[in-house]
């Protein structure tokens, strides 16, 4: 016998006085179990649920082997149950995604109807494909442009969006990418750091972020011999080159003084894929049409009659 509080092993079971069952054999603080069986609902229950077991894995994949699982007798399985429900889908819209293949961009912009399945296919593509740089919202962030506001380095018209996205940016191997390169000035020693810093203190000028000093009026002269190629005598920026505008507050890398140091002495070089070589046409297309309903969409640009051969043969009176 053990002291009270702590757990006695019996020699054997005994019989209980007061219910006359037998009881298993151990007792905790004076309390002993009876061995009472189980209800008859619930062997058959769990009876139950030993046939169904089996049942189971005899009908669907249920055991992992060496090189695969069980098939199952049903021959079911969640990848075709998903690939077929996918075939369905691609069966209900395949009239709509090949009446979208056929249009041009102009004409599923201008038809109400495909514009909106275009926008929710492209809505749905980005989800799966651009969300992961671009955020949910659309928004980008710190080296990932905002795709709802109106500032495009190469243009935000439909078909300047379409040719962006078909052939990326600095997409390695493709000759039709989207490519601008700007100097390092400060690692290549075109600048020293002393002129590094006056062309920050001018750039943050042009954007209205820091006032006049002397340090900017010296960064002014150092930006026209070295930077207005590209970015304009005023900070305009070029689509052409694919220079951004310095005179707005919008930074792809930020416009605080440190980061603007940072990228005059080491530039920058961000690449975004060419979805033309990732992802069929049509829904390339969807995406274009999808990007430009957020907001900073542009109309598509006049051609312009001294670089367009086709405008340019026109008659007067055509035009």
């Amino acid at each position: 016998m053990t002291d009270s509080g702590h757990h006695r092993h019996a020699t054997g079971s005994r019989i209980d006085d007061a219910t006359g069952v037998e009881t298993v054999g151990h007792e905790w603080d004076g309390i002993e179990e009876l061995n009472n069986p189980l209800p008859r609902w619930w062997l058959w229950s769990f009876y139950a649920c030993i046939v169904f077991a089996v049942g189971y894995c005899i009908a669907y994949p249920a055991w992992p082997l060496i090189a695969k699982g069980t098939e199952g007798t049903l021959g079911w399985t969640s990848r075709g149950q998903l690939e077929a429900e996918m075939q369905a889908e691609r069966t209900r819209t395949a009239a709509l995604m090949a009446e979208l293949g056929a249009a041009s961009l102009e004409t599923i912009a201008a038809d109400p109807r495909l514009r909106r399945a275009a926008i929710d296919g492209g809505r749905a593509a980005y989800k799966v494909n651009c969300i992961q740089c671009h955020g949910n919202g659309a928004a980008g962030s710190v080296g990932y442009p905002n795709l709802n506001d109106d500032d495009w380095l190469w243009g935000g018209d439909l078909a300047t969006i379409h040719q962006t996205l078909v052939h990326g940016v600095r997409q390695p191997g493709d000759d039709a990418t989207r490519m601008s390169q700007m100097p390092a000035f400060g690692r290549d020693g075109i600048l020293t750091p002393a002129q590094v810093q006056q062309v920050v203190s001018h750039v943050r000028v042009l954007a209205g972020e820091e006032k006049p000093s002397a340090s900017a009026r010296a960064g002014a002269q150092i930006f026209a011999d070295n930077c207005a190629v590209c970015h304009g005598a005023a900070g305009e920026g070029s689509r052409a080159v694919g220079a951004p505008r310095l005179d707005d507050a919008i930074w792809l890398y930020g416009g605080d003084r440190k980061a603007l140091t940072e990228t005059v002495t080491n530039a920058r070089y961000g690449v975004m894929p060419a979805w033309g070589g990732r992802l069929d046409p049509v829904t390339v297309k969807m995406l274009a049409t999808y990007v430009h309903s957020l907001g900073g969409g542009e109309a598509a640009s006049a051609p312009d009659p001294a670089t367009d051969p086709a405008v340019a043969v026109q008659p007067a009176a055509a035009k």
